[in-house]
C-alpha cells in the first residue's frame, strides 16, 4: 500500500464530511441561528465570556482539544495494522467526532454556556449529575497529570524543543495584544506569530537547551513539571485573550503548518506503508483489538475531553451560533487530519517491515516517538528537510498541544471545583478553585517519585472514560433532541456503539488489573464503571420522559398542561 493512496483517500472522506454532512446537521438537526444571542454578548464578562473571531476560536478550541491524544492513540493502535485505525479515524471524525463537539457546543451555546456536569443536572437529573461531575473530575485529572509528564519527557528527549515550547508563551501574548488591543488585522497578526514560532523552532534547533543535574535544587525531571503546573495554573486565571486564545490559536495555524509539510511530504516522497493492513502476527501480550481499539484511538475518532472543551470554554466564547458547525465539526476534522498523519508517519516511515516490527515489539510501545522518529523521516526523504530539524518541528508540535491541552485542562477543572461547590451551595472564588485543582494534580503526578511517574498512573483507565464521558455527552444532546421534537438517530448510533465499547472495555480491563493485581485501579474501574451505569439508566429514563412528554419544540421547556407550544419561548423572552 502506498502511503499516498492513504493520505488521498483520507483527506477526501474528511472533508466530505465537513462540507456535507456537518451541513446537514446545522441546518436540519442543530439547526443554527444565527440570530440567537450566544452566551458571549449575554454574559459577557471580558474573563470567560468573550465574543471571539470564528477563527481564533477554531484555534483554541482545536489545539485545546488536540493534546498529544490524536498522535499517541492512533500511533499505538496501528500495532493491529493500519487499516482498522484508519477506518476508525475517518468514518469516526465524519459521522461520531464532528456530531458530537458540534452537538456539545450547541447544547451549551443554548444554556448560557453551561458545562455538561451541569446541564446533565437539567436533562438527566441531580443522581445523574453528581456522578457526571466524578466521571469529569477524573477525566480532567488524568488529562492534567498525564500530560505533564508526556510534556517533561519530550522536554528532556528532545532539547531543541524547549526554546520554541516556552517562547512561544511570550508570541501568544504579544498577538493577543495585537488582536484586542492594538486591533491590528487578523491576517497580518497570524503571518507575525507564524513567523516568530518558527524561528524559535530554528532558534531551539541550534542552541538545545539541556538542564543540569540540579536546578534550584530539584532534577530536571522535577523542575520542567513543577514549570508546567504554575504556568497552568496561572494561564487558567488570566483572560481568555490574553494568553490562551492568542496561543491556542498561533499553535492551530502553526500545526496546519507542520502538517501542510507532512503531506507534502508523503507527496513527494509517496513512501511504502511496510506495517500490515492487519497485522496477524501481533506481539504476545497484545489485548484484543475488540474492544480497545475504540478506546485506544479517542481523539481523532471521538473524545468526551472535546465536549469539556466545548461546553467549557468555547460556548462561552461563541460569536454567533451559525459559527458552531466551524468551530466544532472543523475542530474535529483538524483531528481526524493529526490523526491521519500520524497513521501514516508511524506506519510509513520506516524502511522495512523488519524495522515497524522492531518498535512495535510490545503494546503500548509506539506512540509520539514513533510518530516524530517517522514523520521525520518522511520528511526529510520528501523535502529534504534535516532530519534533527523535521523532529524539531514535529517534537514542538506535539509539546506545544499537549501544553493547550494542559492549560485548558485546569482551566476545566476549576469550572468543575465551582460547579461542584454551586451544587452544594458553596461559592468557591476561582484563585481557591484553581489551588485546590494544582494540589491534587500535584499531588498525582509526584506520588510515584520526582520523576512524575505518577501522572500515568490512572492513565491506563483514560480511554474507556473518556469515551464513556462522549456517551453521556451524546445522551444529554438526545434529549434535547427529543424535547424538542427533532430527529435523534445521528445521535443515538453513535451514542449506542460508543458505550458498548467503552463498558466492553471497562470490564476487560477490570480482569487485567485483577491478574495483575493492581487493586487501586481495579477499585477506580469499578466506580467508573458503576457511575457511568447509573447516569446511562438515568439518561435513558430521561430520553423516555423527553419523547413522552409535552415541551416546547424551540426551548426545550416544559409545556404546562393547557398552555400550547411557544408560549413558554413567548413567556421566557419577555
Amino acid at each position: 500500500m502506498n502511503s499516498l493512496v492513504l493520505m488521498v483517500v483520507g483527506l477526501a472522506m474528511v472533508l466530505a464530511g465537513y462540507f456535507l454532512y456537518s451541513k446537514f446537521l446545522a441546518r436540519h438537526i442543530y439547526r443554527l441561528d444565527e440570530n440567537f444571542r450566544t452566551p458571549s454578548h449575554e454574559m459577557r464578562d471580558g474573563v470567560d465570556y468573550v465574543p471571539t473571531n470564528k477563527f481564533v476560536l477554531w484555534g483554541h478550541h482545536f489545539t485545546s482539544v488536540a493534546g498529544a491524544a490524536p498522535i499517541v492513540g492512533p500511533a499505538v493502535a496501528v500495532i493491529w495494522g493500519w487499516l482498522p485505525a484508519f477506518l476508525w479515524v475517518t468514518l469516526g471524525t465524519v459521522f461520531f467526532a464532528g456530531m458530537h463537539d458540534l452537538g456539545a457546543l450547541w447544547a451549551s451555546v443554548r444554556n448560557k454556556g453551561r458545562s455538561m456536569g451541569m446541564l446533565s443536572g437539567r436533562y438527566i437529573g441531580s443522581r445523574g449529575r453528581a456522578l457526571f461531575l466524578v466521571v469529569i473530575f477524573l477525566l480532567l485529572l488524568m488529562v492534567i497529570a498525564a500530560f505533564a509528564t508526556v510534556i517533561k519527557n519530550l522536554l528532556i528527549s528532545t532539547p531543541t524543543s524547549v526554546i520554541p515550547v516556552w517562547g512561544a508563551i511570550a508570541v501568544a501574548a504579544i498577538i493577543g495584544q495585537m488582536i484586542y488591543r492594538w486591533k491590528i488585522n487578523l491576517p497580518v497578526t497570524t503571518l507575525i506569530g507564524v513567523t516568530a514560532l518558527y524561528g524559535l523552532i530554528l532558534l531551539g534547533d541550534r542552541f538545545p537547551v539541556v538542564l543540569p543535574d540540579s536546578v534550584l535544587g530539584m532534577s530536571p525531571a522535577t523542575f520542567w513539571i513543577v514549570a508546567l503546573f504554575l504556568y497552568a495554573g496561572i494561564a487558567s486565571l488570566l483572560p481568555v485573550w490574553v494568553l490562551l486564545q492568542p496561543r491556542d490559536y498561533i499553535n492551530g495555524v502553526q500545526l496546519f503548518i507542520g502538517l501542510g509539510i507532512l503531506y507534502l511530504s508523503v507527496l513527494l516522497a509517496s513512501p511504502a506503508v511496510v506495517a500490515p493492513a492487519v497485522n496477524q502476527n501481533v506481539p504476545e501480550g497484545t489485548p484484543s483489538m475488540v474492544p480497545l481499539l475504540f478506546v485506544t484511538i479517542a481523539c481523532g475518532a471521538i473524545s468526551g475531553f472535546h465536549g469539556m472543551v466545548a461546553s467549557g470554554t468555547s460556548a462561552k466564547q461563541l460569536d454567533k451560533e451559525t459559527d458552531a458547525r466551524f468551530v466544532g465539526y472543523f475542530g474535529a476534522v483538524g483531528e481526524g487530519l493529526l490523526a491521519l498523519g500520524a497513521i501514516i508517519a508511524a506506519t510509513a516511515g520506516f524502511r522495512t517491515l523488519a524495522d515497524w516490527e522492531a518498535v512495535y515489539s510490545a503494546f503500548n510501545e509506539g506512540g509520539v516517538s514513533a510518530f516524530i522518529d517517522g514523520g521525520a523521516s518522511i520528511v526529510n526523504t520528501g523535502l529534504g528537510i534535516p532530519v534533527s530539524l523535521s523532529a524539531t518541528i514535529l517534537a514542538t508540535m506535539a509539546v506545544l498541544f499537549a501544553a493547550t491541552t494542559m492549560d485548558t485542562g485546569v482551566r476545566l477543572q476549576r469550572f468543575v471545583v465551582q460547579e461542584a461547590g454551586e451544587v452544594m451551595g458553596v461559592t468557591v472564588r476561582k484563585g481557591l478553585a484553581t489551588i485546590v485543582v494544582l494540589v491534587v494534580a500535584v499531588g498525582l503526578t509526584f506520588s510515584a517519585g520526582g520523576d512524575g511517574a505518577g501522572g500515568l498512573l490512572i492513565w491506563p483507565l483514560f480511554g474507556t472514560t473518556n469515551q464513556l464521558l462522549a456517551s453521556l455527552t451524546l445522551s444529554i444532546v438526545a434529549v434535547m433532541l427529543l424535547r424538542r421534537k427533532r430527529n435523534p438517530v445521528v445521535v443515538l448510533v453513535p451514542l449506542v456503539f460508543v458505550l458498548a465499547m467503552s463498558v466492553y472495555a471497562l470490564i476487560v480491563q477490570l480482569g487485567t488489573f485483577y491478574a495483575d493485581q493492581n487493586w487501586f485501579l481495579l477499585g477506580l474501574d469499578v466506580v467508573i464503571l458503576v457511575a457511568s451505569a447509573w447516569v446511562a439508566v438515568e439518561a435513558t429514563a430521561a430520553m423516555v420522559a423527553a419523547r413522552r412528554g409535552e415541551f416546547d419544540p424551540e426551548t426545550d421547556e416544559p409545556v404546562a398542561a393547557g398552555q400550547s407550544a411557544g408560549t413558554t419561548a413567548t413567556t421566557r423572552d419577555s
